[in-house]
């Protein structure tokens, strides 16, 4: 169990969607979020987000709706104080689903004019069973926020069972 927690305010902007179960629909804006560390926050936030150069779901820029999805990234790291995750809102344009491995457009799927992949959570793709999202264009995403892990009061931690 982690010694910091992760809290985020529950206002959205105007015409923004909250994570819902439900596939992401074409041409709406939504809340996602992305985890990566301190240092390369300062430097999205600065020059703003670039594609990966492949993935699961291949070139584009890795976001999820879930807070819980993007807290565990990047996921070689141990220590929650040096993650920080970026709350965002995308337009996802036009939405595809890919709900399988080798899925026959799961790495090509923007040639074929989509500007979002979808996994949905819990159909197999992804070990955490938590739903992920790859955005092709970066012009797409517009940063709200830093969301950086607190720790935990003295008090808080050790009622929580941990060991000092």
């Amino acid at each position: 169990m982690s010694r910091y927690q992760w809290a985020e305010d529950d206002f959205l902007p105007d015409g923004v969607f909250r994570l819902t179960t439900e596939e992401p629909q074409n041409g709406r804006t939504y809340v996602m979020y992305h985890g990566t560390t301190r240092d390369c926050a300062d430097s999205i936030c600065e020059d703003g987000f670039r594609q990966s150069s492949g993935g699961m779901l291949g070139p584009g820029v890795y976001l999820s709706r879930d807070l819980e999805k993007a807290r565990r990234y990047p996921i070689e790291l141990e220590d929650d104080e040096e993650r920080v995750i970026i709350k965002v809102k995308v337009n996802v344009g036009r939405v595809i689903a890919i709900r399988h491995q080798n899925h026959r457009l799961q790495k090509t799927w923007s040639s074929y004019g989509y500007d979002t992949a979808w996994v949905p959570p819990n159909c197999g793709m992804v070990k955490s069973g938590l739903e992920e999202n790859c955005v092709w264009d970066p012009c797409r995403i517009h940063i709200l926020n830093l969301i950086k892990p607190q720790l935990l009061p003295f008090r808080a931690a050790d009622e929580a069972g941990f060991d000092y």
